[in-house]
């Protein structure tokens, strides 16, 4: 189980680096991510996944990879809002796990980071042994995992403190006001899905599968990092 999970991990990371910059994560997001994951799953992997998947899911790890999102606001699951972002000093062009992941009250590895560490590790040690799945909610933390891996991929869950990821930043997005961390969220796959996907979730998820193999692929080594772009982080 642990070697599948491996490689179902490390094919959702590199997915949503090749994704990021055409989508943001609301509902639609996190599903499309683990919509394109589950078409690079070997048989090993689908059996490891559905294992852990609850009945509600049918076998569909992307129809629970929102689930985080839609019980953060219950109070039993306050606990993991932190877990969905991290901030660091404004223009700061670094991140620092011990400076910046924790939540408002100081508590550290309370951030995406953290979270994606812990529910990594939790996946990794699971086995055949009964014991390790009774220390450990393995269907919890694939739900997690495959939500966070998608959040630290979205721009303003990695933002400055400053500005709270974008969420104090008002604009206008065409005729409605809102904040920029929703405009990111939601709102450009809703215009996106609009113009050009006649509104089916399904044809944009097969554009992007062809783009991943096609196009964005070739893309990659011409990425620059914070450090070889002066103008990535400028001063105020």
């Amino acid at each position: 189980m642990s070697s599948s999970l491996r490689q179902w991990f490390a094919r959702v990371l590199v997915l949503t680096q090749l994704i990021n910059g055409a989508l943001c994560w609301g509902k639609e997001g996190h599903y499309t991510v683990c919509k394109i994951a589950e078409s690079y799953f070997e048989e090993e992997t689908v059996a490891a996944v559905k294992k852990l998947l609850p009945k509600s899911a049918d076998g569909d790890l992307a129809s629970v990879c929102s689930w985080p999102d839609e019980i953060k606001h219950h109070w039993q699951w306050r606990w993991t809002s932190p877990l969905h972002y991290v901030d660091t000093p404004d223009y700061r062009c670094n991140y620092e796990y011990c400076r910046d992941c924790h939540d408002t009250h100081k508590n550290q590895d309370r951030c995406v980071t953290g979270a994606i560490f812990n529910y990594t590790m939790q996946l990794m040690s699971a086995s055949e042994n009964s014991d390790t799945i009774v220390h450990y909610n393995l269907t919890e933390a694939l739900m997690f995992l495959s939500h966070f891996i998608g959040d630290i991929h979205q721009p303003l869950h990695v933002g400055f403190l400053g500005d709270e990821g974008g969420n104090t930043i008002t604009v206008r997005w065409y005729r409605r006001k809102t904040n920029l961390h929703h405009v990111w969220d939601n709102m450009i796959i809703e215009s996106a899905l609009k113009t050009y996907y006649n509104k089916s979730l399904p044809l944009m998820i097969e554009a992007l599968q062809a783009n991943l193999t096609n196009d964005w692929s070739n893309d990659v080594p011409l990425w620059e990092s914070c450090q070889l772009n002066q103008t990535a982080c400028p001063n105020p």
